[in-house]
C-alpha cells in the first residue's frame, strides 16, 4: 500500500473533506467557537489566523510525506473542526486516528459518533487494515470515555510518552479496534447514529 490518497467521506449530514489551506477561515471560526485550544490535551491551535495556517501547513507537510490524512470536519456546508488518520502503517497494515477537535456548539452531538463512523468504515472497508489506534492523555477523561463508548479496547499506557502543549508529561492510553472487532463497533455507532 502507498500513501494513502484524500478522499472525501460523507454520510449523516457530515463530511470529511481533506484538509486544504483555503479551509482556514472556516476553522478559525470553528476554534473560536468555544475555548478548546486552551487546554493542554488538544491539538487545536490557538485562534489566531497565523497559528491556523501553520496547524494546516504541519498537517499537509505529513500528508506530502505519507505520515497522514488530515480531514476538515463539516456540519452542512459549516466547517466545525478537523480529524486526521496518522502513524500509518501499511506494511502490517494499521493507523490511528486522532487530531481531533470541534467547534464547542457541535460538542456531544452526532458529529463525533459520524465521525468515527466515517474514518473507521473507510479505514476498515475500503483500505484493509487490520487494526486502528486511539491515543489520548491521562489527563482527557472526556477523550478516553469517547473512545471507550466506541468500542475500543485499552492497550496500555505509555508512561512520560510525549508532551503537553504547556510542557507537562502526558502518558499516553492506547486504544485499538481490530477487524475483527468493526462488525459490532459498526453496528453499535449505526444504531446511536439512528436513535
Amino acid at each position: 500500500m502507498s500513501a494513502l490518497a484524500p478522499v472525501t467521506l460523507a454520510g449523516w449530514n457530515i463530511t470529511l473533506a481533506p484538509l486544504a489551506m483555503e479551509h482556514a477561515p472556516g476553522l478559525l471560526a470553528a476554534v473560536r467557537d468555544g475555548d478548546i485550544w486552551k487546554l493542554a490535551v488538544t491539538t487545536a491551535p490557538e485562534p489566531e489566523p497565523a497559528r491556523v495556517e501553520a496547524y494546516i501547513a504541519k498537517a499537509l507537510k505529513g500528508q506530502a510525506e505519507g505520515r497522514m490524512l488530515p480531514f476538515t470536519v463539516m456540519d452542512g456546508d459549516r466547517i466545525v473542526g478537523t480529524s486526521r488518520y496518522y502513524e500509518i502503517e501499511p506494511d502490517v497494515p494499521n493507523l490511528a486516528i486522532g487530531y481531533t477537535w470541534y467547534a464547542a456548539s457541535v460538542q456531544r452531538t452526532h458529529v463525533n459518533t459520524t465521525c468515527k463512523r466515517l474514518l473507521l468504515g473507510h479505514a476498515f472497508d475500503t483500505l484493509g487494515m487490520r487494526a486502528v489506534y486511539f491515543h489520548t492523555s491521562h489527563l482527557n477523561l472526556a477523550s478516553r470515555s469517547a473512545i471507550e463508548r466506541l468500542g475500543a479496547k485499552l492497550d496500555g499506557v505509555l508512561r512520560n510518552h510525549k508532551v503537553h502543549k504547556d510542557g507537562s508529561l502526558r502518558d499516553t492510553w492506547s486504544y485499538s479496534i481490530l477487524d475483527s472487532e468493526w462488525p459490532a463497533v459498526r453496528d453499535r455507532l449505526e444504531a446511536r447514529l439512528a436513535g
